[in-house]
């Protein structure tokens, strides 16, 4: 069996660049409407689903309700389409006065009142994708006070009718005027992913002083092909991408669309895996009203947002990427623990791996191994001990391992505790020596 094992270097000095405002230490989380809504207007004949007030206060509720937010889904955020297509007499940009007949402050209260923060979007060109007013260069601080009057608490920054040298100017200016404001204000920008997303043309050492998350590729559409172009892109270039994370700034492949239409339920368990690794953004675009269980159980996985979660706030890479089909992900966690991710790239049955940690370049020692999405604890295993993962057809196994001797330590922040996992987790079992089929 033919391996390609990848040395992976680990970049700690990239979050000293990260912007200065103390935000986002560890990857945000929320509720964004972009993928599931669009830009439907149409609140005459479809009043459930347009763009307005309702929706995003509809969308708070369930947040602060059904159990998201104690698991770290906090922000609410409005993406384009909310604005009317006029400033004000004063220059301002104001919102469609028939969708949002309170204003953004008003929402802005009602998310704040449930213990979320509300996210806004806008545009550094002069109009935003869907054709609304965007942000000039002399609108930068008028729109930066704006949001921060209105107590937005995320602003996403669009680059559509613009150009390179327009954006390399704004962009650093909008991170210089949210600041004057006085308001915390996360700030992301989609700057590297109007120029191709990699260097020369992306400084991503200058991202990480302006901005606390930006967009580096295509927008993710409802379906399997998409998030595996993501995945592609994404980890053909981590050598570029994965030092340029870290706490306070984070690469993001976009939106989560588990709970849509176009992803199994072995699919959605994949996506969830991955951006996991990858240190990404949560930010779900679905119907949090309809959602389905098996949807909801994915995305309020503990295990899963605790890997996400994780302090480090090291990226992820892929390890191996055989013929057969199968990938192989990792990533570093606090305390000496990890995350591995088996994927299969195969339409045809459950696909049985054969592999060790020793292989997966882990030192030597016994291992605990807790399966994510299964919620079991496997037997302990040595290092060299050889075992067979079975990974569904366009599905993925996701595994949190420890080294033995941590679990027996005080738990510290940044571990996975009791709590989270379960008394279960905890006790001893005897180490295995003969192959596993897991």
């Amino acid at each position: 069996m033919q391996r390609s094992v990848v040395i992976f270097v680990l970049a700690f000095s990239a979050a000293a660049w990260a912007l200065d405002n103390g935000l986002m230490r560890t990857p945000p989380m929320g509720w964004l409407a972009w993928e599931r809504f669009r830009c439907d207007t149409d609140c005459l004949n479809d009043p459930d689903n347009c763009i307005s007030e309702h929706l995003f206060m509809e969308m708070a509720d369930r947040l602060s309700e059904d159990g998201w937010r104690e698991l770290g889904y906090v922000y609410i955020n409005i993406d384009d389409c909310w604005s009317s297509m006029q400033r004000d007499s004063q220059g301002r940009l104001q919102p469609d006065p028939k969708r949002f007949p309170r204003g953004i402050a008003h929402l802005a209260q009602y998310v704040h009142d449930r213990g979320l923060k509300l996210g806004i979007y806008g545009d550094m060109g002069t109009h935003t994708c869907g054709g609304y007013p965007g942000t000039t260069l002399d609108k930068i601080e008028t729109d930066a006070q704006t949001f921060a009057d209105w107590g937005v608490d995320m602003l996403k920054l669009d680059g559509c009718y613009s150009n390179s040298s327009y954006q390399e100017q704004g962009y650093p200016m909008m991170s210089k005027a949210l600041n004057a404001t006085g308001r915390p204000i996360a700030y992301s920008c989609s700057w590297p992913a109007y120029q191709g997303g990699l260097p020369p043309k992306v400084n991503y050492t200058l991202l990480g002083q302006i901005c606390n998350l930006w967009r580096n590729y295509d927008d993710i559409q409802d379906s399997w092909d998409s998030v595996m172009s993501i995945v592609d892109w994404f980890f053909d270039n981590q050598d570029v991408l994965q030092p340029a994370a870290g706490p306070g700034q984070w690469n993001d492949p976009d939106m989560l669309i588990i709970g849509d239409f176009g992803l199994s339920l072995d699919q959605s368990r994949a996506q969830m895996a991955l951006w996991a690794i990858m240190a990404a953004p949560l930010f779900m675009s679905n119907d949090l009203r309809t959602i389905s269980s098996d949807a909801r159980a994915i995305l309020q996985n503990k295990i899963a947002i605790g890997i996400n979660q994780d302090r480090l706030g090291i990226q992820g890479r892929r390890l191996i990427k055989e013929k057969n089909g199968i990938e192989v992900f990792w990533r570093p966690l606090a305390k000496g623990s990890s995350a591995l991710v088996f994927l299969s790239r195969r339409s045809d049955m459950p696909y049985p791996y054969k592999t060790s940690l020793k292989e997966l370049s882990y030192k030597t020692g016994v291992y605990e191994v807790y399966d994510v999405f299964s919620e079991k604890l496997l037997p302990q295993m040595k290092d060299s001990t050889e075992f067979v993962v079975s990974i569904n057809p366009s599905g993925a196994v996701m595994w949190y391992v420890n080294p033995v001797a941590e679990w027996w330590k005080e738990a510290e922040p940044g571990r996975f505790s009791e709590k989270l996992i379960g008394p279960k987790f905890h006790q001893h079992h005897n180490e295995v020596d003969a192959p596993l089929v897991l």
